[in-house]
């Protein structure tokens, strides 16, 4: 393993280097690609030895793998974690981690706008097998107290920032809330940050779960999911999965370390890009409102000045115009390409009228914060000069 202090300044040489073998087969570089599904023993004597925990190596494909183990290992020192599990999609990663925390007769607390697939999965289908929850608004930390029932919530699950609005949690003061009450998990969709922007962990989060698809990947080529934490929890984690068999496989493995190694460097250009167009946008007289944790008009400005590094790669503003309007404005950006993703090197945008929500009616929309005018916005690594005069033209073409 290569030793590497990880602190904040030092984050692009653990990118690069933590988790990586010191010596690897036939003296490559990079991580070679374990292309096999199963794996043979010497003799039984080696078997034997392999069952009792004498020796640390691999059985069958769907409990682990060479190319996957160099990847959470990057991963769990990015997170300052002790442990990280991967798997073959970010929901694998969640509905995986749920199943194995919480037991029939428990109850989760979720922030309401947290990715709406995990929301469906906790509202929609675990109440089947007597799983129940509670959801509350991002902010309402008096509203998180009040929702704990003692000896029954087992986790509470955030997101930070949320999508599509980009609010922050106090992870911290979440942290504190939950203290008193052992047994309770605090889980952090940490996503849209990355580790290079924000570490849950080091703020008292138990577990902290990416998708890989997005920054970590960072190539929109790989579908992939997280979580890191203790040991214990991990480890626990780890057997779950074993069951499930929701694991990432080699290939998609090597492109997460490919991608890794560069993740510092295009958070970093990212972030610088998304908050000078952010506060670009601001001032144009075409936008109404833009949503960025790095302007002052932020509502959680303070506390993600606090609590991280950088504010990432996504701008959600909303154009003066209707749904319509607000499409061809989309249309006319030549450099964004019309995407459901984000944190890549290419620059995405889309309307979460029309892609997340298209089955609701304007009203519908509406009575969930969602404005047929609203934009999501991922920068990439693009000039960000570049990015503004497309967007400048096509808001231009607005009415």
């Amino acid at each position: 393993m290569a030793d590497v202090t990880n602190h904040p300044s030092k984050l692009g040489t653990v990118a690069v280097h933590a988790g990586e073998p010191t010596q690897k087969a036939y003296g490559a570089l990079a991580t070679p690609i374990s292309c096999t599904a199963t794996y043979t023993f010497r003799d039984t004597e080696e078997l034997k030895h392999h069952m009792e925990g004498a020796i640390e190596r691999d059985e069958y494909g769907r409990y682990g793998n060479p190319t996957i183990r160099v990847a959470e290992r990057k991963i769990a020192a990015l997170d300052e974690a002790e442990d990280c599990a991967l798997f073959a999609s970010g929901m694998s990663a969640i509905t995986s981690t749920i199943l194995a925390i919480v037991r029939s007769g428990q109850h989760i607390i979720l922030t309401s706008d947290c990715y709406r697939r995990t929301r469906q999965f906790v509202t929609g289908v675990l109440p089947r097998f007597g799983v129940e929850h509670t959801l509350v608004d991002p902010d309402d930390y008096t509203g998180i107290q009040a929702a704990i029932r003692p000896g029954t919530t087992r986790l509470v699950m955030a997101e930070s920032p949320t999508n599509p609005y980009l609010r922050c949690l106090d992870i911290s003061r979440v942290a504190g809330i939950l203290k008193p009450h052992r047994g309770i998990k605090l889980l952090i969709d940490s996503t849209f940050a990355s580790p290079i922007n924000q570490q849950p962990l080091t703020l008292g989060a138990d577990l902290v779960f990416h998708s890989c698809t997005k920054y970590l990947g960072g190539h929109n080529d790989l579908l992939g999911g997280a979580v890191s934490g203790s040991d214990a929890l991990v480890g626990a984690l780890r057997e779950f999965r074993g069951i499930l068999g929701g694991i990432l496989d080699a290939h998609g493995a090597y492109l997460l370390i490919r991608g890794l190694k560069t993740l510092a460097i295009r958070v970093e250009k990212q972030n610088e890009s998304a908050l000078g167009l952010a506060r670009w946008l601001e001032s144009h007289p075409k936008v109404e409102s833009v949503f960025y944790p790095g302007l002052e008009s932020h509502p959680d400005y303070d506390i993600a000045q606090r609590t991280m590094r950088g504010f990432g790669g996504v701008i959600t503003f909303t154009v003066k115009g209707d749904l319509d309007a607000t499409s061809n404005f989309i249309d006319a950006c030549n450099i964004a390409k019309i995407a459901p993703s984000l944190g890549g090197v290419e620059t995405l945008i889309e309307q979460p009228a029309l892609m997340s929500y298209y089955e609701l009616t304007t009203e519908q929309r509406n009575s969930i914060g969602i404005s047929d005018a609203l934009v999501r916005f991922s920068v990439g690594i693009e000039s960000s000069r570049d990015l503004q005069k497309d967007l400048s033209q096509a808001l231009d073409r607005l009415p």
